[in-house]
């Protein structure tokens, strides 16, 4: 049985996110800062990656004061609150290979300190010393104690209603380590 380990390089990782509102979407990005995947005969067996929520970009906002303060919006309590959770983490607990082209993930994802299950299709890739993996993460914000303009606990928000669940996009390159 070999065992074979790949580090995440942060440089070629990230997650694109989108978060939606009755009016429209808002959408950015988000640096994935360290992790790694450990495969056994080349089946991918476990994994982590802790993402740095002090990296949120706003993307689709151009007018720099406008973007600031959404950004600093999305940094607070009602949001990410990264003066006390700078940090999120993906930890992978189970993997079903369902075709060598689609692999399911289950795993547990921390935001806030608030840990939930999470499961998502991904795609996982091996070019010798290189390995890329793609999915799509589906989050209910609610979960991790955001609850700001969620129509699960606020009545009569109209046009101003954030929808509870945002889309992460996770795109990894990671090195064999040797």
């Amino acid at each position: 049985m070999e065992t074979t380990k790949f580090e995440i390089v942060s440089a070629q990782s990230g997650i694109n996110w989108t978060g939606k509102k009755v009016t429209g979407a808002h959408n950015g990005t988000i640096n994935i800062k360290s992790g790694s995947l450990t495969f056994n005969d080349g089946t991918l067996i476990n994994g982590e990656f802790i993402i740095d929520a002090t990296s949120i970009v706003i993307l689709d906002i151009t007018d720099p004061a406008t973007n600031a303060q959404f950004a600093g919006h999305l940094f607070s309590e009602d949001f990410f609150g990264i003066d006390q959770f700078p940090e999120a983490k993906f930890t992978i607990t189970a993997v079903d290979e369902t075709s060598k082209d689609n692999t399911l993930i289950t795993g547990d994802l921390t935001i806030k300190g608030i840990t939930h299950p999470v499961i998502f299709a991904a795609g996982v890739e091996i070019d010798g010393h290189t390995l890329t993996a793609s999915g799509k993460i589906f989050i209910d914000r609610t979960k991790y104690n955001m609850k700001f303009r969620s129509g699960n606990f606020f009545t009569n928000l109209g046009d101003t209603l954030i929808y509870n669940e945002f889309e992460l996009d996770v795109q990894l390159t990671a090195s064999l380590t040797i």
